[in-house]
C-alpha cells in the first residue's frame, strides 16, 4: 500500500490539475469564440466524466494522505467522511441555488464559459499547490 500511496501523492495533483486546466483552458477559449463555433457543453457525458476523474484523483490522493496520517479503518472514516459529505452536499445545493437566482443577470454582465473556465483553473493551482 505505501508503494502505491507514493505515486498517487507524487502524481494525482498533477493529473488532476491537469484535467481541470485543460477543460479551463477550452471553457476559457471557447468564452471568445462566436456562439456557433462553441463546443464546450457542461452537460455533455464526456465533460461531467472528465470532471468527476479530476475529482475523484485529488479525492484518492486525500485518501491516502488520510490512511497515512491514522485513520486506518472504515469506521474510523465515518466521521470525517460525514462532515465532508455534508459540507460538499450543502455548499451544491447553495451554489445551484444562486446560480438559479442570479445566473441569468450575471448572463448579461459576464461570460459564464469565462467565468466557469477561470474557476477551474484556479481549482486546479489549488489542488497542485496542497
Amino acid at each position: 500500500m505505501d508503494y502505491f500511496a507514493h505515486y498517487i501523492d507524487e502524481y494525482g495533483h498533477w493529473i488532476a490539475f491537469a484535467l481541470l486546466a485543460f477543460l479551463g483552458a477550452k471553457m476559457v477559449r471557447e468564452s471568445f469564440l462566436p456562439e456557433e463555433h462553441q463546443s464546450f457543453n457542461p452537460r455533455r457525458l464526456r465533460t461531467q466524466l472528465l470532471l468527476s476523474v479530476a475529482t475523484s484523483i485529488d479525492a484518492l490522493a486525500v485518501g491516502v494522505s488520510m490512511a497515512v496520517t491514522g485513520y486506518t479503518t472504515v469506521l474510523s472514516l465515518v466521521e470525517p467522511l460525514a462532515w465532508i459529505g455534508a459540507a460538499s452536499f450543502l455548499f451544491g445545493v447553495i451554489g445551484h441555488l444562486l446560480g438559479l437566482r442570479f445566473g441569468s443577470m450575471a448572463r448579461r454582465w459576464i461570460r459564464p464559459e469565462l467565468f466557469g473556465g477561470i474557476i477551474l483553473i484556479a481549482i486546479g493551482v489549488k489542488v497542485l499547490l496542497s
